[in-house]
Parts: C-alpha cells; structure tokens; sequence
C-alpha cells in the first residue's frame, strides 16, 4: 500500500491540480507492476510502470525502448521516468493483446505484421550495444529445468548417468544456438507482450533484450507457450519470414533446412528454459498461472526431441517426468 501512496504522490506532483484515477493494467513474471492512469479533463490515458528500485532497474527499458523505437517499431513513448523511485511515465498502447485479438481470420495478417516489426528490430542491430546471450546465459536458463521443473516440480531425483546425458544434450543445444547469426533479440516476443494497436503490433516487455540467436524471437512468436497453431501454419509463416529477411540483408541461412534446425534447436533452449521458470514462479514465488501452460511447452519439445535423434536422452526424462502425452488442441 505504501508503494502505491507513493506512486499516486509522484503522479500529483507531476500533474498538479488535475483529478486521476489508477487502475491496474496489467502484472508481469517480475517484480513490475502497470497501471493505468486517466485524467478527468482528458480522453487519452497513459500507462505508469512500477517498477521497484530494489528489485527493477529501469534504465535498460529506458535504452530498448529508444533503440527499437528508433528502429521504427511501435513501443511505448517514454512521457516522464523517475529513476530513484522506479515509476515511469508511459504512452498507452490499448488493452488488447495479440493472444485476445487473434482469430482464424487475422492471424495471417496480424502475424505478417509482427514478423515485420521483427524483422526492423533485426535489421537494426549491432554489436556491443546490448548484453551478450552467451553460452553462459543460455547454459543458466537451462539449468532451471532440472532444479525447478524436475527436482522441485516432479519430485524425481535423476540418477548420474541422466544427468550426464542431460548436459550433454544441453552442450550440443547451444553449439547450435550459439553458432546462429546473431541480432538484437527482443526474448518474450509472443502473443502476451504484442499489441493489437495502430500500427502493429504495439511491442511491450522488451527491457531482457540481448544480442544473439537470429531464430529466438522467431521461436516465441510461433511456438508460443499461450497460442497452439497447427504447425504447417507457422512453419509456411517461418518461410516466408526466411524468404524477407534474405531479400533484406538479414544474416539468415542459406539453405532453409540448416535455418529450420537452428530454429528447431533454439526452441528446444527455450522450451527447457520456459518450463522450469513456470515451476519456479509457482514453488517460489505463489504464482500458479502458468501451470496451465505447461503442457503446451512440453507438446514442443516432446515434438522436437522425436524428430533429432541426439536428443533423445532428453526425450527419455520427459517420459519419465511426464508419462501421459497430453494431447494439445488448436486454440481456434
């Protein structure tokens, strides 16, 4: 409550004399909170992140928002920051998801759309200005799986020789991953974090970004751990991103099956990553609305595992962690 005081006495302060109101606009996986704000002499509203100094670091936000923005993508214009107390000012870019508006009609177009404005962020990028998603980073993210998911999530201890095999499939994930071309990499680029809005999408939750594997942000968008589409949809979307991005420049392969399977193999990185964060946002920090997700993500990477014979070793721990196949249906 004495966060939201302050809050509210920030917005005062900065608006003096015009009545407003605070509605909570949305909650991430963090510690960030967004609200929206509304005046009474004023249609237009504005969105205020909350994003506490000891837990947040807003400066990153700050500099992705500027270096997308620049790129010509629909991010949030940053109106008022105060980076001691965590509070920023932002333009608002609706209420509607990507993961609300998608229909069977629109999705063509809509995932046209969001693969253009990923394509801009690509196009973009350079060296040296953001964080490297390093073998060291990608290896950290994986590790969640066998401490949260299997440990902590099933409660089933892996005997030595699993564990052995486990990071030897990891070691041969990201000597794929790792050996991709390397881009800024938005790394939650998927249906929650896009919005429907003009243009689109509106892009939000981009302050994680990196520079790394061309096909991650390609991986969130359309194997989405909210959104199940059938997979000859998204992989004729995959193509048609492989056939624009060669024509623009971008650093994709030459051949479209080497660049299927370093997308194939960076989902295997983020499903294991993806799965053991859910279990952990559940067992440590009380959040149960990702459970339902799981068997989505485990739909994925069961899929993968079976087509590549070197990962089978995973294969075997997911039938042990989760015996039943769940059969995932199309959302539409």
């Amino acid at each position: 409550m004495e966060r939201r005081q302050q809050l509210q006495a920030w917005i005062a302060a900065e608006f003096p004399g015009r009545a407003f109101e605070l509605a909570p606009a949305s909650a991430d996986a963090s510690f960030r909170r967004y609200f929206r704000l509304t005046f009474a002499d004023d249609p237009v509203s504005l969105i205020v992140m909350d994003a506490p100094p000891s837990h947040e670091d807003c400066r990153p936000y700050i500099k992705v928002a500027e270096l997308f923005g620049a790129a010509g993508v629909h991010v949030p214009q940053i109106i008022k920051h105060d980076l001691e107390q965590g509070f920023l000012l932002l333009s608002d870019l609706g209420s509607t998801t990507y993961l609300q508006a998608l229909t069977k009609d629109n999705a063509h177009n809509l995932y046209a759309e969001a693969l253009g404005a990923l394509m801009s962020i690509q196009l973009s990028s350079k060296p040296g200005v953001l964080p490297e998603y390093d073998r060291e980073l990608l290896q950290r993210e994986m590790e969640l799986f066998p401490v949260w998911y299997v440990s902590r999530h099933k409660g089933i201890t892996l005997t030595d020789k699993q564990a052995q095999q486990l990071y030897e499939v990891f070691d041969r994930v990201l000597d794929v991953n790792l050996s991709e071309p390397k881009v800024y990499v938005h790394r939650d680029y998927h249906s929650r974090n896009l919005m429907q809005s003009t243009p689109n999408p509106g892009v939000l939750d981009f302050q994680d970004a990196v520079y790394g594997p061309l096909t991650y942000d390609l991986v969130s968008l359309l194997k989405d751990a909210y959104v199940h589409w059938d997979e000859d949809f998204t992989l004729d979307l995959l193509a048609r991103y492989w056939e624009t991005a060669r024509s623009l420049g971008l650093p994709v392969r030459e051949d479209f099956a080497d660049f299927h399977r370093d997308y194939e193999y960076m989902g295997v990185q983020r499903h294991i990553k993806v799965l053991g964060i859910f279990a952990r946002l559940y067992h440590r920090d009380g959040k149960d609305g990702y459970l339902k997700d799981m068997p989505l993500v485990l739909h994925y990477l069961r899929k993968t595992c079976e087509r590549y014979g070197e990962l089978k070793p995973l294969l075997r721990i997911l039938e042990q962690t989760d015996p039943t196949v769940t059969e995932v249906g199309y959302s539409f």
